[in-house]
């Protein structure tokens, strides 16, 4: 069921209104559309990830004490007036750093195309970054963190600028890695806008290679996702890059 959007413009015809509401659409919905699957229809809740996470307040207290327990036999003082309550902290943190998995409360709404069929409508990128991210590696629970650039030839819809950073953030706030961030990305806008193409370029400073292992001075690891005309066309990729600022 699509959700209704609502319309800013006074002077906003009832047909145009109308549309808005048809394309009014939930990341809930969207990953409603991803989840199907051609076996049966049978929804793939591996696809999205999305679900509530029902924690509560006596859990929460448990988790405390677990992490008090933690940071104490690895050499915190607990009992000073600036670590007393770090581990009620630190708890409330994690849960909120990983909030992506229960989805983003606003809607995304996307409206109708603006290109009417000129030569060009196969090329005309909408490209929005750096949109800055934070994740927390599912190998360490150490951050990681950098920037996205998402791009996209529109066919019959676009979407509002704001929301390509929500979409950004919803994949990055969970335990992952940067290549699934950067492939969930791509997957969700192609499903949601059905466009000509998607391009997505993701670079991010791993915590987990600065603090332990190897401990690089300040490593960056680059991804790339190509959908539609951009796998298929080189050019538009270089076009890309260059207009993210990224032609080196």
């Amino acid at each position: 069921m699509i959700a209704p959007g609502t319309s800013r413009s006074r002077h906003v015809g009832k047909d145009v209104e109308q549309r808005e509401e048809e394309w009014s659409v939930s990341i809930v919905e969207v990953a409603n559309g991803l989840e199907k699957r051609e076996a049966g229809g049978e929804a793939d809740t591996a696809v999205m990830g999305l679900h509530r996470r029902d924690v509560s307040d006596e859990q929460l207290h448990r988790f405390e004490q677990y992490a008090a327990e933690m940071f104490s036999a690895f050499g915190m003082e607990l009992d000073s007036p600036a670590t007393v309550d770090t581990p009620r902290r630190f708890v409330r943190a994690l849960l909120d750093a990983t909030a992506g998995y229960e989805g983003d409360p606003k809607l995304l709404t996307v409206f109708e195309t603006e290109c009417r069929g000129g030569p060009d409508c196969r090329l005309s990128q909408v490209i929005e970054g750096p949109i800055q991210f934070y994740a927390l590696c599912e190998h360490h629970a150490l951050p990681f963190y950098g920037h996205a650039y998402v791009g996209y030839i529109a066919h019959e819809r676009i979407i509002g600028i704001s929301k390509l950073t929500r979409l950004v953030r919803l994949f990055a706030r969970r335990f992952t890695v940067q290549e699934r961030v950067g492939q969930q990305i791509a997957d969700a806008l192609d499903a949601m806008l059905a466009p000509h193409g998607v391009a997505v370029y993701l670079e991010a400073h791993h915590l987990c290679t600065q603090m332990r292992g190897v401990q690089e001075a300040s490593p960056l690891t680059r991804t790339t996702f190509w959908r539609g005309e951009y796998a298929d066309n080189p050019a538009l990729r270089s076009e890309f890059f260059v207009a993210c600022g990224l032609q080196r």
